[in-house]
Parts: structure tokens; sequence; C-alpha cells
């Protein structure tokens, strides 16, 4: 008989699987004792916890950072179970707020974690929704997406327990965790057809994924999805407590679809939390729903908090609605005539249901002016944290993540800024804009309302204008210099829709390329714009006019130098605006036009570019259209100011009479100048760079030591190339590229080709050199490498030797004594 072999496998499978589950529980235990001392768990203490559970570290290939941070809560979730904490009223929330100050911060994902979208909830946030929930022991419980059970780790007395988890390795911690639950591994979008065969539940629980599903992989409406299988799933009169992504609110972008989802239930509490996720590796902010299912009534206004802390003073606990058993649905009664109609569907549909419009009045952004400006707060290294300097919002929120701007830039105050912008009342009660971005709406105003000093007319040639006394005055501009992820869409957005509200209905937004053509939208659409609103200029060929009586028309930068015959997509836009033009013109990305002043380049002198140059006239052309730059490189080079022609950086009334004496002054003062050129304007509020903060993340120094064979193989082929290169520059003398004499170069696309070539080569050596480090494979990448270094050179040598020929060919034998030239230069290399 021949051996069973396929048991046997699985059995060692089995095996490796109950050894993998006996070291997570291993290591959360030993967790346990710290989360009950008060002691602060550190990055230390769980990598010892995972070592002495897993007999390794994590450089073995054990364990995962990732893998440690899950056991991290599962130990919490034992740790909540086993202390029996009672929750009676938000009081007893601040030992949790206190317990969570104590861990680590999450600062690692997994591709797992992203795909499955496991970002649990902080278990300060899960007591105050489990008060919100507001238990009772006959309620039978359901969480769609229990994860590792920490949403609902402080549950009290109930009848049932359902918890479902697609993750087989975080449901197996859950049996751990509740013993006495019944525990699924269904898709949560489906647990209303899944769960068809159980007790509906009388309260539901729920922090589904935001943005993936199974089967659909990215999915926007994830969180909606879900929401509704779970609104389906409740039976009626009973409570849903739900913590939902941030966009999930009575926006634009989603007013249909959150009126449709709450269209039937009642809304108790709506809650807005910023920055309660940090220590799970996230600055997003969440919304908190408590939602009853019975006949829907308008929702209570939000309420907005930073902290958990802060909210706990402000809630109310309702109470539960009796749940409704579920009632047998009627059968259809039909007349017993006979009608020759049968098949017509006879009954009146129900009539839709009516939503009052939600007051939104386009009202004044009302601030209060500081006389003296707001005082620095704490400098950190090179940098001070971000505060307006010299307004202050009644209204308006804190970033969602903390900003920051350098101590040369914080140094400076704003000056007191003149002008008040009208928004929607929405865009700054529901804090669809951040008190830093409302500023930059305010300051773009005010730059807006001013003039540069002088009346100007264009160049007839070139992209300059002149002093003319019957020109006209131009609107002086505002430079956005925010880095990546203040929102700089969202305040262009916003600055438009300023202008839109005004009567000025007719905008430009250029662009880096057509696809952020959805970017602009959504900004756009979040403060209560229309997708229809903006419209790419692609919609309409180069020799048409543009037939858009109102919107923002959306350029490229390509687009924007595009040619054809007699025909300019400049010409088509000044056509389009006219030249009473007096809308925004906001240069998204504006560093793409950085070389409109041409400047010395890898092959020498080179020409201004088109889209700079395009980019300027457009501004030249409409004198009154108020221009925003925004960039997060605008003073990192001259040539990044070079095309923000509004700014007033040259002409009348300063140090530089034009453009280029302010390019070749500044250019000389290298990045110092650049420096007090953004302060200056700064001081004067026409320019405000922001950065986001590093605050609060962590990093891990990685060194890998080397062997001293290891730096012998390296030094060697170092000296190696050393020599090569070497003979590379005599070939490039021997070639006539380069003039020995005097260190010029002679013929700049040849030498740089070489050296391409040459570094290209050698680059690709050292990575392998870095990579492997194994003596074998070295030497083996070095002769191939070696080899194709030679063969540049000598191709170099070959083309010295056939001039050298040509040339001596035509001298006498006495020239060529005299000259003593070494016709063999093949040899020397």
């Amino acid at each position: 008989m021949l051996p069973r072999v396929q048991p046997r496998r699985r059995s060692q499978m089995t095996d490796l699987f109950h050894a993998a589950k006996r070291a997570d529980h291993e290591a959360a235990r030993q967790l346990l004792p710290l989360l009950s001392s008060g002691e602060t768990i550190t990055r230390r203490h769980l990598n010892q916890a995972m070592t002495a559970a897993y007999g390794g570290s994590d450089a073995e290939g054990r364990w995962t950072q990732r893998e440690s941070f899950e056991i991290l809560e599962h130990a919490l979730a034992l740790h909540i179970r086993a202390s029996n904490l009672a929750l009676t009223s938000f009081d007893d929330v601040r030992p949790i707020i206190s317990l969570v100050t104590r861990l680590p911060t999450q600062t690692v994902r997994s591709e797992e974690q992203i795909e499955w979208q496991q970002f649990s909830t902080p278990v300060d946030i899960a007591a105050v929704a489990m008060l919100l929930a507001n238990v009772q022991p006959d309620d039978v419980i359901l969480e769609p997406s229990a994860g590792n059970g920490l949403l609902v780790a402080q549950l009290g007395a109930h009848l049932a327990l359902h918890l479902n988890e697609l993750d087989p390795a975080r449901r197996g911690r859950l049996v751990d965790v509740f013993p006495a639950a019944s525990v699924t591994g269904h898709d949560g979008a489906t647990l209303n057809s899944s769960l068809a065969a159980i007790e509906r539940p009388t309260l539901i629980i729920m922090n589904p994924p935001f943005s993936r599903s199974l089967g659909r992989g990215a999915d926007d409406f994830a969180a909606v999805r879900h929401l509704q299988a779970a609104l389906r799933r409740l039976r009626p009169g009973g409570r849903l407590v739900a913590i939902m992504p941030d966009w999930f609110g009575p926006s634009a972008r989603m007013r249909d679809q959150y009126e449709t989802v709450l269209r039937d239930v009642t809304v108790r509490t709506a809650i807005r939390l910023e920055k309660c996720y940090l220590k799970h590796g996230t600055s997003i902010a969440v919304r908190l729903f408590v939602i009853d299912k019975l006949p829907g009534k308008a929702p209570p206004a939000i309420i907005q908090r930073s902290s958990v802390a802060e909210l706990i003073e402000t809630l109310n606990i309702h109470e539960r609605a009796p749940a409704r058993a579920d009632l047998p649905a009627a059968a259809p009664r039909r007349s017993s005539g006979v009608s020759m109609f049968r098949a017509v569907k006879s009954n009146r549909p129900a009539p839709r249901a009516y939503h009052a419009p939600v007051r939104n009045h386009v009202l004044p952004v009302e601030y209060a002016k500081l006389e003296t400006p707001a005082p620095l707060l704490d400098q950190t290294g090179v940098y001070l944290p971000y505060r307006p300097s010299r307004i202050t919002f009644d209204k308006a929120g804190d970033h969602p993540t903390a900003l920051v701007e350098s101590v040369a830039m914080g140094s400076i105050p704003a000056p007191i800024p003149g002008y008040v912008p009208n928004l929607p009342e929405r865009t700054v009660a529901e804090r669809l804009l951040s008190a830093s971005q409302l500023e930059t709406v305010v300051y773009a105003g005010h730059a807006w309302s001013q003039t540069i000093p002088g009346r100007f007319k264009p160049n007839k040639e070139g992209v300059g204008l002149t002093l003319a006394e019957d020109g006209d005055a131009y609107r002086k501009g505002f430079f956005l210099g925010d880095g990546t992820g203040a929102g700089k869409g969202r305040q262009i957005a916003a600055c438009i829709l300023d202008n839109w509200l005004q009567g000025r209905r007719r905008n430009i937004w250029v662009t880096k390329n057509a696809p952020l053509l959805e970017d602009a939208r959504r900004d756009w659409t979040a403060l209560g714009g229309l997708n229809g609103d903006i419209q790419p200029i692609s919609n309409w060929k180069i020799d048409e006019p543009i037939k858009l009586d109102q919107g923002v028309l959306l350029v490229t930068y390509p687009t924007l130098r595009s040619l054809r015959g007699d025909h300019s997509r400049l010409k088509q836009i000044t056509e389009w605006t006219g030249s009473d033009f007096e809308g925004v013109i906001a240069f998204d990305e504006a560093h793409e036009m950085g070389g409109v002043a041409g400047g010395e380049g890898a092959l020498g002198a080179k020409e201004g570019s088109q889209q700079g140059i395009c980019g300027v006239l457009l501004q030249n052309q409409l004198p009154g259209a108020r221009v925003l730059y925004a960039s997060a490189t605008g003073a990192s080079d001259i040539n990044n100011l070079a095309y923000a022609v509004r700014l007033g950086l040259w002409g009348p009334e300063t140090a530089f009479p034009d453009r280029e004496q302010f390019i070749s002054s500044i250019r000389k003062g290298g990045i110092a100048a650049m420096e007090l050129v953004a302060r200056d304007l700064k001081a004067t509020g026409l320019y405000m760079a922001r950065a986001l903060s590093f605050a609060g993340v962590e990093y891990d120094i990685l060194r890998h030591e080397l062997t001293p064979a290891q730096i012998e193989i390296y030094d060697t082929y170092a000296d190696a190339w050393s020599i090569i290169h070497q003979n590379m520059e005599k070939a490039l003398e021997l070639t006539a590229v380069v003039d020995g004499l005097e260190n010029a170069t002679l013929n700049s696309g040849a030498k740089a080709s070489a050296r391409s070539r040459f570094e290209s080569t050698k680059q690709r050596f050292f990575g392998q050199v870095l990579l492997s480090m194994k003596l074998p494979t070295v030497i083996a990448a070095a002769q191939h490498h070696l080899e194709s270094g030679q063969s540049v050179v000598m191709q170099l040598v070959t083309t010295a030797e056939s001039i050298l020929d040509r040339r001596l060919g035509a001298l006498s034998p006495d020239e060529r004594a005299d000259l003593e030239i070494d016709l063999s230069p093949r040899e020397a290399i």
C-alpha cells in the first residue's frame, strides 16, 4: 500500500499555523503586564516581546514590524476585556485616553493592511462610540468589520454578539478575545444576504473600510456600501453607531448619497474628529454617526473637535427606541374581476420625498485683525509652527495636519489686510477650509486690490512691459508657495469661488497635465461647485471660439503654447476672456514656466521655454486679471520667479529697472538673496509658504557594517574606475572635445554624450557591487562593466587617432618633429 503523503503534508502545514498562532498569543500575553502597570510602551518593548515569542528578530524574518502592531492591538483588546471597564458616563473615558497616550505610534504599514483597509479604531474613540450606543442587556449586537476587536472590547452586558471579519488571522484573535461570540468571515457589504438566516441585530457598531471593496478593489464608496448594508440588516427601531470617512457629509460632492442613505432614519448625533488616529499612523479626520432606524428627520448640527478629551464635554447619550419585530410583507391584493389590462402596473408610485435645501448663504468671512503680530511658537530646528500672524478667524478650524514655516519666514509678520472675502457659510461653519487656507483667500484678495506702480504696454517683441503714459495699470498678483499636502488645489478653488460669487464667472486654471482635471474638479466640488463648471480647453478645436458663457477653463502648460498655422491657444483664450478680463488666472505648478528667462543648461546657454513665454504673454495681455501663482519651489531658484511679472519685483519704485537686472543681481546673491526676496514678498502680503510638519514621525536608522573584505573590493574597483576616468579625460583632449590648456569645452554636445555613457556604465557597476557584495558576483560584474567602460574610452581614442592622422598628413616631416606628438595614444591608455 502506498503511503498517505497528502495528509502528512496537511498536518505539517497545520502544525506551522498553530505554531504561529501560539507565538501570537504568547507575544500578546507578554505585553499584558506592561498595559496593566501604567508604564509607557515603546517599540523596544514590542520588539522584545515579539523576539521572545517567535524565537528570533524581525531581521531574521521571524516577524515584521506590522505584525508587532497587530499583536499590540490584540494585547490591548485582551487587557480591556480582562479589566472589566464599566462605561457609565463620559468621565469613564478619561482613563482610556490616558491609556492611548502610553501606546507607541504605528509607523509601519503593510501591503495587506492597505489592501484590506485594516485601520483599527483607537480605544478612546471606541469608548465614546460604546457610550453613544447605549447598550441594553437584551441587545443582539453585530460588528460587520471587527478587526482585532478594539471597537467592541469595552462592550457592556448584552444578549448576543456576532463579529464578522474577512482577515483569517484577525478572526483567530477575535475567538481568543470573545470566546462567547459567533465569528464569521463574510464581505461586510453583503451581510444583509449572507446573514439572512440568523437573528437580525438591534445594535450595530461599525468601522467599515473607507475606500476598498472585496471584488472591486479601489472603491470610493466602499464605506457607503457597508453602511447601507448595515442599515438594511438592522432591526426597525435599532441603533447603528458608525465611524465613517470625512467626506461622508452634506458636502457638494456627497450630498445626494448622504441624503439618500439617511433618508428613512434619524441621525441622533453627528461628530467630526480631527487628528484622533495619530497613534495608528494617520492624521485623517473621521465622522461618527449615531443613527436610529426610525422615520427620518433633519440631521443635527455637526460637532467638531480635535481630540476625544475636548469631545466628551459636549456629548449626550440618547435614549434607545424600542426595537420592533420584523413584520411579514402584506400579500398584494388583486381585483377578483376580469381585466384586459391585468399586465399593466396600476398601483401609483409612492410620492418622492421632499428635502428642504440646506441653508448656505454667501456671507463675509469674519476675522479679527491683530495690531500686534501673534507671538511666535516654540522653534524646532530651522522651523516654526505656523500661525496666521495678523488675523484670527472666529469659526475656522486648524489645518488637519500641523503646518510649519522656516524661521526666516516665520519671523516676518504679514501686513494687516483690508480685504474681506465672501464664501458660502458652510465653507467656514463646516470647516471645509482651515484657518491657514482661509488666510490665503484673504491675502490673495488683498494683493489683487493693488496695482503695480506705473502704466505699461506689452512689448511688441519679447515678453517685457514698456512704460507708457497711455498704458494700462496692471493688477498685482499673489504667490502661494505651500508645500505638498497643504492643499494648494483647495486654496486655488477657494480663491476662484470668492471671485465667482462676486460675479466674475470666467476664470482660468492652468495646470501641469490633463489628468489633473479630476483633481481640480474634486477641489472645486468640495467647496460647493459643480463638476461641469470646470471645462478643459481640449473640448474646443484650436481654430474655433470657446463657447463657454461662464466657467473655469482648464488649460495645461503644453496646450498653452500650441500653434497651428495662424491659430494659437493663447489667442483663443484671450478672445474668450476679452481685454477687460478681471477673473482669476491660477498658475498651478507655476514652476513649469520656470524656463521663461533662459539660462545656462547642461549643453550651454539656452533660450526661454515656449510655455514659460506663453504664460507671461497671457499675463501681459490681460492687465486686470487676478493672477495666482502656486508652486512649492517658488524661492528655490531665480528662474522660478522670472515668470512672476505681477509681483512688482522690478520696474518703477523698485531697486531693479527691469527683469534682466533683477535676475542677474539676485543670481549673484544665491539662495540667501532669494530668501530675502521671499521675506520681502511676505512682508508686503504677496507671498505665503507653509509646509507639513513632521512632528510625531518616527524612524529607525538601519546600518550595514561592511567587512574588511568588502571594503577592499569596493576600494579596488573605485581605484580602477578612477584610472579609466583619467584616461577618458585624456581621450577628450585628443579628440578636440576639450582644450587641455585652457580647460575649456570645445564641443559641449560630444562631451555631454561621452560623460553620459561613462557615468551610466559606472553607476550600473557600483549598483551591483553594493547590492551583492559577494566576491564571485562582484568579479564577474566588474569584468563586464570594466570592458564596457574601456570600450567607451577606446572608441574615443580611435577617433583621436583618425583626427591626428588627418592633421599630421598635412604637415611636413620637419613640422611633425617640432610638435613631438606621441603617435600611439592607445598604448598610453
